[in-house]
């Protein structure tokens, strides 16, 4: 895939949609990606990270995304992740 291609996609877990990829993170060490920041949904900043407004964003782990955890379909991106545990997945964006 292109990178352009990975921007606005829907990301869902547990087939939830937890919002929209709007960055990649690349190592420039080693050329891989690390993280997608993704524009996380009103619902799922509240449930997940005790926000109270939308838009959030956050760096998803590429840990969530391993072969057989996550896959794409013509919906996004689906992660095979308990939505309990996607806080373990997220971190804030940092600004470089």
């Amino acid at each position: 895939m292109k990178s352009k291609e990975f921007m606005d996609k829907d990301v869902y877990v547990e087939d939830e949609k937890i919002g929209k990829i709007k960055e990649i993170g690349i190592d420039p060490g080693d050329w891989k990606v690390t993280h997608l920041e993704v524009e996380l949904t009103k619902d799922i900043a509240g449930s997940v990270l005790g926000a109270r407004k939308g838009g959030v964003r956050n760096m998803l782990d590429t840990s969530a995304l391993e072969s057989g955890v996550a896959r794409w379909t013509d919906r996004g991106l689906n992660i095979r992740v308990p939505k309990a545990e996607l806080h373990a997945y997220l971190k804030p964006v940092v600004e470089t």
